[in-house]
């Protein structure tokens, strides 16, 4: 068993190491010339490289060993079944929705937001808004790969009704979407997520897993920018309301 769980770890190790390293090398030129950080904050730096060189390589592994096959695995069970054309965008709407409220670049990212807004965007607002979001756009890949539906049908007229939104909504909104749009294209998404669609498009009859496959991350990173942006819509609709409200009081 421990044989199979870190089969190839050495390989996983040294991608892990060349990119670590160039970070390593760049923060102590930085801090010989530039940042002069005493001895205690130095050694938490070192302490926290590590960790993470120790955690990135596991959860690397892991996703070799176990993510990317029990998700292509899943994806061919529920693409070779009758109903798959019903249970594919439902299960897919559900993983997306799990997958992006585990995200831990989100969570970090709408803490941030919450933070610099002092609070006037709440995260779990802004959570919940993108979950919905990379949920839908989950559901509609796992359609486009049943049906057969191009993908360019889908990212034009998606990307086309954002930049007529940016036009709208409000201008904090608009840097927060298109930043959402990324973070949402993270680990739990595309080491999961990516490899069901896969695999459903390996057992669908007609369909091409390099074609149809993929593509869907391009949804994924399209769906959160849409929605945050047509929060910003709500948000605005809300103070102008207020605003009116407090002027005929006042």
């Amino acid at each position: 068993m421990i044989s199979i769980l870190f089969e190839n770890f050495d390989h996983v190790l040294m991608e892990v190491a060349m990119a670590v390293i160039p970070l390593i090398i760049f923060f102590f030129v930085f801090q010989f010339f530039f940042l002069k950080l005493e001895w205690k904050k130095i050694k938490k730096v070192i302490i926290g490289i590590f960790l993470t060189f120790i955690g990135l390589s596991l959860f690397l592994q892991g996703v070799e060993i176990g993510f990317f096959p029990a998700g292509q695995a899943i994806g061919e069970t529920l693409g070779a079944d009758n109903n798959a054309w019903i249970l594919l965008p439902l299960l897919g709407f559900v993983f997306g929705f799990v997958a992006t409220f585990a995200e831990p670049a989100i969570r970090i990212m709408n803490h941030e937001v919450e933070k610099v807004t002092a609070g006037s965007i709440q995260g779990k607002v802004l959570l919940l808004t993108l979950s919905i979001g990379v949920a839908i756009s989950i559901a509609l890949s796992m359609l486009r790969i049943l049906l057969g539906i191009p993908l360019w049908t889908i990212i034009v007229p998606g990307y086309i009704l954002a930049l007529i939104l940016i036009r709208f909504s409000e201008r904090r909104f608009v840097s927060i979407a298109f930043d959402s749009g990324g973070v949402a294209t993270g680990p739990m998404t595309v080491t999961f997520i990516m490899a069901i669609a896969v695999g459903v498009a390996n057992v669908t009859e007609g369909r091409d897993p390099l074609i149809d496959g993929f593509g869907m991350i391009s949804l994924v990173a399209l769906t959160p920018i849409l929605s945050v942006l047509v929060l910003g819509l709500l948000y605005q609709k809300k103070e102008q309301e207020g605003y009116e409200k407090s002027k005929s009081e006042s």
